[in-house]
């Protein structure tokens, strides 16, 4: 039997400031260590990730800058925190679009417990409030903004790396500077992506869309309402029958319309739900987007933890992450 409690903060801090310092103090070695795991000469300069964020994301430029020097401004962080060509990391999840009277985005996300922030951010760097789980210490994994758009991703399944930003930026930029499921899609496939990456957004007025995103192609604009980490290419399924990427989509599919708890309770079951703790792979949370309410659901086995741009709740939320050997999804 494995067993590991995870604890997760949600942190308010509208611009960055001392939270943003004291947890870059905390977790600086080890993205430090991630970052620069091939080697210094093999990540991007100061100047090419600063000439890409400008060119790409003029937008998030000046945040950037104030959270380098939040940082203290040293070379690897300043190049570290663009998030332009970070190294390769696969990740296994799972989202669908859910139908009702109120559309929601749920989604799994499924890594490994000790290099994951376990971070809700409420955040306001521009226009939009932003709520989402965060990653690389100020990108998103998925989140939601107060104009009821909501982002989610999985990992594309591809192995191939190349020239561009990684996700977790990309979903923020998204939802820094998007209203809508069409503006989304549209934004999406103008941004070099360092790997392949299915990102659906679903908005307000229940409008949803996918987009298959890699790098050195061209973006494809599909709407499935399973998403799992696999695209339409072949060069996918080695690592969609590692994950069981295609177990996972058909044991969404036929409770698709059996209705929203339905689904969420498959969210929460095998395959979908992945216990491979101790092999540092498992499902570390099910989030569920709720356009039409500005607010998200933060999912486990044993409890629920909303959070909403109405009422956000900083603190912590204990969960057990436990697997045995029955339930190892092997």
């Amino acid at each position: 039997m494995f067993s590991l409690p995870l604890t997760f903060r949600a942190v308010a801090e509208a611009r960055p400031g001392g939270e943003f310092a004291a947890r870059f103090a905390e977790t600086w070695p080890a993205y430090r260590a991630w970052f620069l795991k091939d080697g210094d000469a093999a990540r991007p300069s100061f100047v090419a990730s600063r000439a890409a964020l400008r060119q790409h994301m003029p937008e998030l430029v000046e945040v950037w800058e104030r959270l380098v020097e939040l940082a203290g401004g040293s070379d690897s962080a300043a190049r570290m925190l663009s998030l332009w060509c970070p190294p390769s990391h696969v990740a296994g999840c799972t989202q669908a679009v859910i139908r009702g009277r109120a559309p929601v985005l749920a989604r799994n996300y499924d890594y490994d417990p000790s290099r994951f922030d376990a971070v809700i951010l409420s955040s306001a760097y521009g226009e939009r409030r932003v709520i989402g789980m965060s990653d690389a210490l100020w990108g998103l994994l998925d989140g939601i903004n107060d104009d009821g758009l909501a982002v989610s991703i999985t990992f594309g399944g591809s192995s191939a790396a190349g020239p561009g930003f990684g996700i977790a930026i990309i979903v923020r930029y998204l939802l820094e500077t998007c209203s809508t499921t069409a503006e989304a899609m549209t934004r999406v496939a103008l941004l070099p992506v360092h790997m392949a990456y299915n990102v659906t957004a679903l908005d307000a007025s229940g409008a949803s869309e996918t987009a298959f995103i890699g790098p050195g192609r061209r973006a494809a604009h599909v709407a499935p309402a399973i998403v799992t980490n696999h695209q339409e290419e072949q060069g996918t399924e080695p690592f969609a029958a590692l994950s069981r990427s295609r177990d996972r989509e058909r044991a969404l599919r036929p409770v698709l319309a059996a209705g929203e708890e339905r689904v969420l309770q498959a969210f929460l079951e095998a395959p979908v739900y992945c216990a491979r703790f101790a092999e540092g792979f498992g499902t570390l949370y099910t989030a569920v987007y709720r356009p039409e309410q500005r607010c998200v659901d933060y999912r486990w086995p044993s409890s629920l933890w909303r959070q909403s741009f109405e009422a956000f709740t900083p603190g912590e939320h204990t969960v057990p992450l436990i697997a045995s050997p029955a339930s190892s999804n092997a």
